[in-house]
């Protein structure tokens, strides 16, 4: 039978639906990273910069965005209003008020003690905590609702000392703020907040005794999406390749999971 025009447009269309699978295995077919978005304290910028790009190394399947503010910041993103997988905190405490949206234990990443920030050069001759009950000392805190605001309070009741404090603010990056802008005269930070401000401010060390060491807990947020690649990055995150960038950012390493 002669090859009718009608039969070789038959063969022709059979021929390339056989081949359009193949074309998009080979080109661009398959799904790109997973996109995980990391809601963190601000304490954490400097450090999450270059885990997210060690994680990215070693797992380029999940790429890492993250989201720097206070707990209050996020809430919105925690209800479901906006992307949030993985949740940071400076301290329990605030895991803990964010408990309904948290899938399993938080687990503790990193943590660090305090120290007071003061101007370059501590112009105020500054000395220790005592030094911060000056009545013309303009001493800069984190309010009683936040995580830094809670660690400060607990280094002022170790210490016997009452703090009258000119201002209080959110995190400790934001009383760093104040004493790098000369707003305040002094402020009470993660000893690992001074590392990124450089010459920009001094600081005083507060004795062991007296010191607070402020844990990071991280956990996976309820009902998204990349749950379980959530639960895998935290998990890294307390591995010793993560653990090895801490402690070069000035952290110190998590108590063991019992």
């Amino acid at each position: 039978m002669p090859d009718s025009p009608r039969r070789r447009r038959l063969r022709a269309s059979t021929a390339l639906l056989v081949l359009l699978p193949a074309l998009g295995a080979g080109c661009g077919g398959s799904p790109g990273p997973e996109t995980l978005t990391v809601l963190a304290t601000p304490s954490l910028k400097e450090v999450f910069g270059e885990l997210g790009t060690a994680y990215g190394h070693v797992n380029p399947k999940v790429r890492l965005r993250f989201e720097f503010g206070a707990l209050h910041e996020m809430a919105g993103r925690l209800s479901g209003q906006g992307p949030g997988d993985v949740l940071v905190t400076a301290d329990t405490a605030s895991m803990e008020e964010a408990a309904d949206h948290l899938a399993g234990r938080p687990r503790i990443i990193a943590r660090s003690a305090l120290t007071i920030a003061v101007a370059p050069g501590n112009p105020h001759r500054v000395r220790g905590l005592a030094d911060l009950t000056r009545p013309r000392l303009r001493v800069v805190v984190g309010a009683e609702s936040v995580p830094e605001g809670r660690y400060t309070r607990q280094v002022f009741a170790k210490a016997g000392l009452t703090v009258r404090s000119s201002a209080k603010v959110i995190s400790a990056r934001a009383v760093l703020s104040r004493v790098r802008a000369g707003q305040a005269d002094a402020g009470v930070v993660f000893v690992t907040d001074l590392r990124p401000a450089g010459i920009a401010v001094s600081s005083v060390p507060i004795p062991a005794a007296q010191n607070v060491t402020g844990a990071f807990p991280a956990a996976a947020v309820r009902g998204r999406d990349h749950e379980e690649a959530a639960h895998a990055f935290i998990s890294w995150l307390t591995g010793p390749a993560a653990q090895r960038v801490f402690h070069k950012h000035g952290f110190t390493a998590p108590e063991p999971d019992h």
